[in-house]
């Protein structure tokens, strides 16, 4: 099966919405548009923005609250788009009621309450995934197919960034720790993830962090290495708009991946005998890509997906929990 075929030709699968942010509405935006999946349903615990969200996607049920949304026997599959800080409580809700889960990245606060939604959906016999939507995106099969057919080599470095300027506010969720807030959980997470995609578990993680005035991380660079003597540097800030872009360097050339490296985008081969080329994606928003892959591997009766497998949420997990640790945040209750 192509790693990224056609959204739209997924099967149909019926979705609720828990939760009515931001990123919920992206990815009700790519559903509707890109996919045959129905929203048919939505839970918040603000009436209004519940009502709201249902209006602008056409959504026809709406719930105040979450049990009620994830006990709705119209919904095939929650999506799980609050706060890191509230994913272990809401994905085992939905767990319970014998329903399927796409959980928003970074999964959970660490790997502890990871294993335990995962141990959850093993126990409960669906099917979980962190909604890490690069992985299912055009370029990176395009990447992974680059690499594994030698155009650059081993590889010897990986590079990439993650910066988004967001003016210091407390009550902000990005900077409150009992919101597990920080950089490295909601924008960190995509170079980690990335290099992790290509390089697998690191064999040592050193990190560098600076903290916000309440706590959390405000920014963080990272070095991972692996075996065999590759190597990953990666970063991320609150502070700043970066680049965003990323780089694979190999003993026989590198990859240009263009901004933002994580989202539809294009890259460039440069190999050392001089030769290179250009991969260009369209600019679509691509959401529909993991949403497609939850459809596909639901209606196949699978539990997991083998692009964002169980044991790899676990991995980047793990690293994440020790990049923090070095970095001296805490979260409440851990």
């Amino acid at each position: 099966m192509a790693r990224t075929e056609d959204p739209r030709t997924a099967p149909s699968i019926r979705w609720g919405i828990l939760g009515a942010g931001n990123i919920a509405s992206s990815f009700a935006q790519a559903v509707n548009a890109h996919t045959r999946a129905q929203l048919v349903a939505v839970g918040s615990r603000n009436r209004d923005r519940s009502e709201r969200f249902a209006t602008a996607h056409g959504i026809p049920t709406t719930h105040i609250g979450y049990r009620d949304l994830v006990e709705d026997p119209h919904v095939d599959v929650v999506y799980v788009a609050t706060p890191h800080s509230e994913h272990l409580e809401h994905a085992l809700l939905a767990i319970k009621a014998g329903k399927h889960v796409l959980v928003e990245k970074a999964f959970t606060r660490n790997a502890g309450e990871a294993a335990q939604v995962l141990d959850a959906a093993r126990e409960a016999g669906v099917f979980a995934m962190e909604a890490m939507w690069t992985r299912f995106l055009p370029h990176v099969a395009a990447l992974h197919q680059v690499i594994d057919a030698g155009e650059i080599g081993d590889i010897v470095n990986i590079s990439a960034d993650h910066g988004q300027f967001f003016p210091f506010n407390p009550a902000s969720r990005l900077y409150d720790p009992a919101l597990a807030g920080g950089a490295l959980l909601d924008l960190g997470v995509y170079p980690v993830s990335f290099a992790h995609d290509f390089l697998g578990v690191p064999t040592a993680v050193q990190a560098a962090g600076a903290l916000t005035e309440t706590g959390v991380d405000g920014q963080i660079s990272i070095a991972l290495s692996y075996p065999g003597g590759a190597q990953a540097t990666l970063s991320t800030t609150l502070w700043a708009k970066t680049p965003t872009t990323a780089s694979i360097s190999g003993t026989e050339g590198w990859i240009e991946v263009a901004g933002s490296f994580y989202g539809p985008t294009s890259f460039r081969v440069v190999r050392r005998d001089g030769r290179t080329w250009t991969f260009d994606q369209p600019g679509e928003k691509g959401l529909q890509y993991e949403a497609a892959e939850v459809a596909r591997r639901v209606a196949a009766g699978e539990h997991e997906s083998p692009l964002m497998s169980w044991d790899g949420t676990l991995e980047v997990m793990r690293t994440l929990d020790e990049i923090r640790a070095q970095a001296g945040v805490v979260y409440p209750g851990e």
